[in-house]
């Protein structure tokens, strides 16, 4: 039986394959926790993190709130940093809750995926 980090892990290798990031473009990952959830703007032909964001500090709410209040932090930090286009790599996991939370917020605060 495979367990469920073995299934995300198999998840993330295909999404991985598929997308990368670059300097004009850059790759948010979200990584969520039990507790907190991290995202980071990456340009993986450089290997380098243009902008993250995480929740840590932010005590107001419900988990989702909290991921709301992330994806609007990191489109400020993007677009203060000249970057209005990303394209999102959910980490393998599944895009509702928290990560589409976070994802709509980026979306709304004028990042383009």
């Amino acid at each position: 039986m495979v367990s469920k980090q073995e299934r995300r892990n198999k998840i993330k290798a295909r999404i991985r394959g598929k997308i990368s990031g670059t300097a004009q473009r850059p790759r948010m990952s979200v990584f969520r926790s039990n507790k907190q959830i991290y995202v980071q703007l990456v340009d993986d032909l450089e290997g380098k993190t243009l902008a993250s964001a995480s929740s840590k500090g932010i005590e107001e709410g419900n988990k989702t709130e909290i991921a709301a209040k992330v994806g609007k932090a990191i489109a400020e930090k993007a677009l203060a940093a000249g970057l209005t286009e990303v394209v999102f790599d959910r980490n393998g996991y599944l895009f509702h809750g928290r990560v589409k939370s976070l994802a709509d917020a980026a979306r709304e605060g004028g990042l383009k995926f």
